[in-house]
């Protein structure tokens, strides 16, 4: 299962215990930060306010997960995401909307918020 930042960032934002409904979704799971992602959060993390604090607390949930480089030559981490998760046959918890039609269209499993606190997994 991979992890984008918003994802990260939706428990504190959001009043969601992230892994708890991914387990409950698919069972045990495997969860995986890319570098590149870990590298955003720290990024946001150094702004003030609400959105800061969402990132802090979301390389908090990062420092228990595997981490790996995307790798390739995707200009955007989210396009280096979607090909990550098509090479690799791994669902994806985002909350991206441009990112998770990708993905969708891509037939990748999609893990996102619908609605207030409510987690689901998405197919096509």
């Amino acid at each position: 299962m991979l992890f984008d930042a918003n994802a990260l960032m939706m428990p504190l934002e959001q009043g969601v215990d992230l892994f708890s409904e991914v387990q409950g979704l698919v069972g045990a799971f495997d969860p995986v930060v890319p570098t590149e992602v870990r590298a955003e959060l720290a990024g946001i993390a150094r702004m003030h306010g609400r959105r800061g604090a969402a990132a802090r607390f979301g390389l908090s949930l990062a420092a228990g997960c595997s981490e790996e480089p995307l790798g390739g030559t995707e200009r955007t981490v989210d396009a280096g995401i979607a090909r990550y998760a098509l090479d690799h046959d791994c669902m994806v918890a985002t909350s991206d909307r441009a990112l998770r039609q990708v993905l969708l269209r891509d037939g990748v499993p999609v893990i996102a918020l619908r609605g207030p606190r409510r987690v689901t997994l998405e197919r096509r």
